[in-house]
């Protein structure tokens, strides 16, 4: 029942985030939040104006003569849009001016974390029940490492699994990041697709990766992992694993109900003969457990001949089981590690795996990280420095194929890489250079 001129006074000493959640009210407060004569003064206050007007003698006629023929020319919500617009653009422009600079060895940008911290970005994953109620998890737990954040989300109110149909993996970005505080999950912002995942009978589904005392864990593609706890069959905690490659971009550019689409690859020129293959690779490798990591190393001049093709793969030898003097050791205890508010755990024998293919030119050409989990493996040894069990690792997606094998050492209580090879898509290697292999 209030007049809409006291609620448009009470309006114009509005900031623009409260003003663009006022707009959300109703219908008449989202025409009354619209007016330009409002946003023209928001935006005025933050930029320029484009027009360059003559001076007067006073600086107060200056801006009637300007809010004159900027309110009537347009149409209601333009200073709003510009606004908005502005201040994406500007953020994006910092964004930029951060990944711009490239590490040498892992081929990608050296300050995500700021670049991440700029934008404001953020994640969370939303569970649909049967029903399709949605229930957003947004407490979250973040760890970095070189090429990769891992995610851990854990709640005592987490819906029962048995009524749950889907989970989705949302980047979340504020529409009008505060550079001097930290984003507010109650303020206007908008959410990218990642992935998503199926969680009817995820148990039967899903790939089981390991246990301790409390969880059993569940991994599901890409690079999610659900713990359960045991007694309940209830949700424990969910944890996500991202590379840093075009992480941004996937985070930020796809819509709510659309995942971005990477841009193919521009094929450049080279003056190599195509008979002699891939050449002058490079691979960074890390290998860690949430909080610990055990293998970080980069792996230089990787080749492989057109005719080492089998089974539409190009394999990359990285570790030879032949040549001991490369053998690698793993530091620690391999394990997961998890907590909540009230319990925390290791799941043995598994890890985070996060692999940095760079190409000749050393443009990233194969990246994820993913949870993978140690299988013992009923073959003898055939390396007699070691004489122990034997483990193997395998990681396979579209694009590619990991496969390690790793004795243990019992005198020293370690595991060593005797052997790690890359299995290379001859379709992937076809599209990114217009070959054919």
């Amino acid at each position: 029942s209030m007049p809409s001129e006291m609620l448009m006074k009470i309006f114009s000493y509005l900031d623009a985030v409260s003003l663009l959640c006022v707009g959300c009210v109703n219908r008449h407060f989202y025409h009354l939040a619209n007016d330009n004569g409002i946003w023209l003064k928001i935006y005025s206050s933050c930029f320029q104006p484009k027009r360059t007007i003559w001076k007067v003698k006073s600086e107060q006629t200056e801006t009637v003569s300007l809010g004159y023929a900027a309110l009537h020319d347009r149409k209601p919500g333009y200073w709003k849009k510009e606004y908005i617009f502005k201040q994406i653009a500007a953020v994006k422009t910092r964004v930029m001016r951060l990944v711009k600079p490239v590490d040498p060895y892992t081929g990608l940008p050296c300050k995500n974390k700021e670049a991440m911290k700029a934008s404001g970005l953020s994640w969370i994953i939303v569970l649909k029940d049967k029903n399709g109620k949605e229930h957003v998890m947004e407490k979250a737990n973040l760890s970095f490492k070189d090429t990769s954040v891992t995610i851990l989300w854990y709640s005592t109110n987490w819906p029962c699994l048995d009524i749950l149909s889907t989970l989705k993996l949302f980047g979340v970005t504020p529409l009008l990041p505060d550079q001097s505080r930290a984003p507010s999950k109650n303020g206007p912002r908008r959410r990218s697709l990642i992935a998503e995942y199926h969680l009817a009978n995820l148990t039967e589904s899903s790939t089981a990766v390991g246990a301790d005392k409390l969880v059993q864990v569940f991994s599901l593609n890409p690079g999610l992992l659900v713990g359960l706890w045991k007694e309940k069959n209830e949700i424990a905690f969910v944890m996500a694993s991202l590379h840093y490659h075009q992480l941004l971009e996937r985070s930020t550019l796809g819509s709510a109900t659309v995942q971005y689409v990477l841009p193919p690859n521009k094929p450049v020129l080279d003056d190599v003969d195509p008979e002699y293959g891939l050449h002058d690779y490079s691979l960074h490798l890390d290998m860690h457990g949430g909080s610990c990591t055990y293998l970080c190393g980069t792996f230089k001049s990787l080749s492989c001949r057109k005719g080492d093709v089998e089974n539409g793969y190009l394999r990359l030898i990285v570790v030879s089981l032949k040549d001991n003097t490369k053998h690698l050791p793993l530091i620690g205890t391999v394990g997961l590690s998890w907590e909540t508010d009230v319990f925390k755990g290791n799941v043995k024998d598994c890890y985070v795996m996060d692999v940095t293919l760079l190409d000749e030119t050393g443009k990233p050409f194969w990246c994820f990280s993913a949870p993978v989990y140690m299988e013992l493996s009923s073959r003898a040894s055939s390396v007699f420095d070691y004489m122990g069990h034997i483990y193997t690792t395998d990681y396979a997606d579209s694009e590619g194929k990991v496969c390690v094998e790793l004795e243990w050492l019992e005198e020293t209580k370690e595991y060593f890489i005797v052997n790690l090879v890359l299995y290379i898509s001859t379709k992937k290697v076809n599209n990114w250079y217009g070959t054919n292999y």
